[in-house]
């Protein structure tokens, strides 16, 4: 029987203090410090660490806080790692910013530990307040569902999963949080909550500040995230939670939790926060989210997300998102100058073969390579079906990009024309009220619309 939050064994000390360190990013002290918290974790050399995993963490820059590394790495060198990572259920793919953690996962089994997917079937219901200014929609049992199941896809990508000792396993956390008798909690633990207390958090000013409220439903998310750790450690000895810096007060709850309610030793590890080199998030661009799932975004797209990477980005990220060897990145690192391309066509392409499979990336790069080398159609790029009947009739210039989502509205797509950005059929737009008819229609059958030099669409009368 799972057991109720009544059941844990805190006193209400416990639980309010956990409660206030949980909703305080800052993440304050326990009442009774035990955590060896080590940061800076990149700058230590390889050769204090004895684990393989840990080794591979360290040298390919995935590392920014450990709970305790020293005792990780002890055990992980006399042990098997099983360890988790949460993905809640808020969209069906998730995006390059999962995939950071995605291949932790995957290293972590190259090493000869036990993966862990947690999907957040229960806490995509509550939703994650971490870093946002404002409540995340609340979805219905039927969309968190259907989402679940398009993540899962890409996992099987990345992941072995089956039965064996370090096969991956995806358990859902509602199958525990569905069966907590949340009257006994409120009676137990819920006069221990100090509202005062909470509004002294900058977690909570930081809403009230932009005027946006902090509800109750939000406040349980950390609480539950805690008692996933310790729910996972009960059923599967999992003794290790990975995630984004931005989940450090988080995980640091459930690593402290477990020690209080099970005396169990579990550790935390967070990877330092994804930027560009220009400061921009990982995995946001122009044109939206840089989605995993083929259905949400083309190969092709995909492949170009990682070809236009920045020049200071490329070691770093071939470090973080492929699987070439320490020793072949060296010498890509002393690439300069226009050589660099080359670096971020390998980049591309190992990072497709990951996310899409060898055959994809292939493909990928044989359209891209057409496309901007020989300057003719690729049966590979993205396609919009129109109605020939609406071609006949002719669209605007700025309604075609709008349609094929190179803008993203008529607005952003009139200003594409404005600034010689549009062109049809490799032929600049200058006019964006141009009507583009049937006339435009090539020898291919298509209609080629871009927005600068790597972003193209064929248009396909139906």
């Amino acid at each position: 029987m799972v057991p109720t939050a009544g059941d844990v064994g805190l006193s209400g000390y416990d639980i309010a203090h956990l409660a206030m360190n949980v909703l305080d990013h800052r993440v304050r002290p326990f009442r009774t410090p035990f955590l060896s918290i080590t940061t800076n974790i990149a700058q230590k050399n390889m050769t204090e660490l004895k684990s393989d995993f840990l080794r591979v963490m360290n040298d390919r820059g995935y590392i920014h806080q450990c709970t305790d590394l020293e005792g990780l790495d002890t055990y992980a060198t006399e042990n098997t790692v099983v360890c988790y990572v949460g993905y809640d259920c808020t969209a069906d793919s998730l995006h390059v910013g999962s995939l950071v953690s995605i291949m932790m996962l995957r290293w972590l089994q190259k090493t000869g530990h036990k993966p862990i997917v947690l999907m957040g079937g229960g806490t995509t219901r509550v939703g994650d307040p971490t870093g946002r200014d404002d409540a995340r929609p609340v979805l219905t049992d039927e969309i968190i569902a259907a989402n679940m199941a398009g993540i899962k896809k890409v996992f099987q990508q990345f992941l072995t999963f089956g039965d064996g000792p370090t096969d991956a396993i995806m358990v859902n956390n509602a199958d525990w949080l569905d069966k907590l008798n949340y009257i006994e909690f409120l009676r137990d633990f819920g006069r221990h909550f100090s509202v005062n207390r909470m509004l002294s958090f900058d977690s909570v000013k930081i809403r009230l500040e932009r005027e946006q409220s902090l509800s109750f439903l939000e406040f349980n998310y950390m609480i539950l995230q805690a008692y996933d750790f310790v729910e996972l450690n009960r059923n599967y000895a999992c003794t290790l939670q990975m995630g984004g810096s931005d989940q450090w007060g988080n995980i640091v709850n459930g690593v402290e939790l477990g020690r209080r309610v099970d005396e169990k030793s579990l550790f935390g590890l967070t990877t330092p926060l994804m930027t560009t080199a220009s400061g921009t998030k990982m995995g946001k661009t122009a044109s939206g989210a840089v989605w995993l799932n083929e259905e949400r975004l083309s190969s092709y797209d995909y492949y170009q997300f990682w070809r236009n990477t920045e020049d200071a980005d490329v070691v770093k990220f071939m470090r973080l998102f492929t699987e070439m060897s320490l020793e072949q990145i060296a010498e890509y690192e002393k690439l300069e100058g226009s050589q660099i391309n080359e670096a971020k066509k390998i980049l591309a392409l190992e990072a497709v073969k990951l996310c899409r499979g060898e055959e994809a990336a292939l493909a990928a790069a044989e359209t891209a390579r057409k496309t901007f080398e020989e300057g003719v159609f690729a049966d590979d790029l993205p396609t919009v079906e129109v109605a020939k009947a609406e071609l006949d009739a002719g669209i605007p210039a700025f309604d075609l990009l709008r349609r094929t989502d190179l803008a993203k509205t008529g607005g952003e797509a009139r200003r594409l024309i404005k600034g010689g950005g549009a062109k049809i059929n490799n032929e600049k737009v200058s006019d964006e009220n141009a009507t583009i008819n049937a006339d435009a229609i090539n020898k291919d059958g298509v209609i080629k619309v871009s927005a600068g030099k790597k972003r193209h669409v064929l248009i396909k009368p139906v």
